[in-house]
C-alpha cells in the first residue's frame, strides 16, 4: 500500500514565497471558494513570443518595494472577479513555498490593490496538499511583516 503524503494545516492567512522570482514572506489570503489563485501586479506589460514584464508588490502601503518579474505567458482567460465581473486575466507559472511545501501553480495577474493581501492562493494550486483551519491565520509561523527580497537577489548580477 502507498503511503498518501500527510496534509499541512494552514491558516485563512500565511506567508508564501515564491523562489523563483526571489520574493520572500508574501502574506496570501488562503480562499478555498476561488478556483484559481492571484497576484498583484503593477506595470504590466506584454513582450514578444507570449511573454509578460511586471513589478510585484511587496507591501500593500509601500508601493517602492517591488520586484520585476519576467515570465512566460501560461494562458489567457476570462475569469469572473469577486465583484461577479468576467474579465480577461493573463496567467503565470511559477513555484510556490507555504511552509515546508513546494508546488508549481498558475497565478493570475491582476489588480488587488484594494485589497489586504497582495496574493489569493486558490483551491487549484491548494490541490490536497493542505488542510484549512479558517478561524486561524500564520500557522505555520511568521510574525507580522513585510515580504522581503532574498539575498540572492541583492547579488544577483
Amino acid at each position: 500500500m502507498v503511503a498518501r503524503p500527510r496534509r499541512l494545516l494552514i491558516g485563512l492567512a500565511e506567508y508564501v514565497d515564491l523562489p523563483d522570482w526571489r520574493v520572500l514572506r508574501l502574506r496570501a489570503k488562503v480562499d478555498t471558494g476561488a478556483r484559481s489563485s492571484a497576484l498583484h501586479v503593477d506595470n504590466l506589460r506584454e513582450l514578444p513570443r507570449d511573454r509578460v514584464r511586471f513589478d510585484v508588490r511587496l507591501h500593500r502601503r509601500h508601493p517602492e518595494r517591488t520586484v520585476t518579474v519576467e515570465a512566460k505567458v501560461t494562458r489567457r482567460t476570462r475569469v469572473r472577479s469577486t465583484s461577479g465581473v468576467s474579465e480577461l486575466r493573463i496567467f503565470v507559472e511559477t513555484r510556490i513555498r507555504v511552509g515546508s511545501t513546494t508546488f508549481t501553480a498558475e497565478l493570475g495577474l491582476v489588480d488587488r490593490q484594494r485589497m489586504i493581501y497582495r496574493m489569493l492562493l486558490g483551491r487549484t494550486a491548494l490541490g490536497a496538499r493542505f488542510y484549512v483551519d479558517p478561524s486561524r491565520r500564520y500557522l505555520l509561523g511568521g510574525e507580522a511583516g513585510t515580504a522581503a527580497v532574498s539575498a540572492l537577489r541583492r547579488s544577483a548580477p
